[in-house]
């Protein structure tokens, strides 16, 4: 299995705020479908005031770049990403894998 962790800001506005959260309650079935489609195996999300934090798992042959775009490609999801992107503070033109930035690991239990 791989781990991914990304971080996003949303707007600083408590009641899109609250949109997206509510939102996230009720991810559309077909959005859920392709990220397991593509080999996501789970995938939360955390907040705290605008940031956010992702965790992404998935299969071990998983590559970032090329099932992102796959997973662009799939029903619902340019609809989704297009519907939470005003609640987003960035390009919201962006792709996904382009608003969402990777974070670098730099410590792990028991491995320092």
């Amino acid at each position: 299995m791989k781990r991914f962790c990304q971080t996003l800001d949303l707007r600083d506005d408590p009641e899109m705020i609250g949109q997206y959260v509510e939102a996230h309650a009720h991810v559309w079935p077909e959005v859920q479908a392709g990220m397991r489609e593509v080999g996501i195996l789970d995938m939360q999300i955390f907040r705290l005031g605008t940031r956010l934090f992702m965790i992404m798992d998935t299969v071990d042959d998983f590559d970032f770049v090329k099932d992102n775009a796959r997973l662009a490609s799939l029903p619902g999801q340019a609809e989704w990403e297009a519907y939470v992107a005003k609640f987003q503070g960035c390009d919201p033109d962006a792709p996904s894998a382009d608003k969402w930035h990777l974070m670098e690991k730099i410590f792990e239990m028991d491995k320092a």
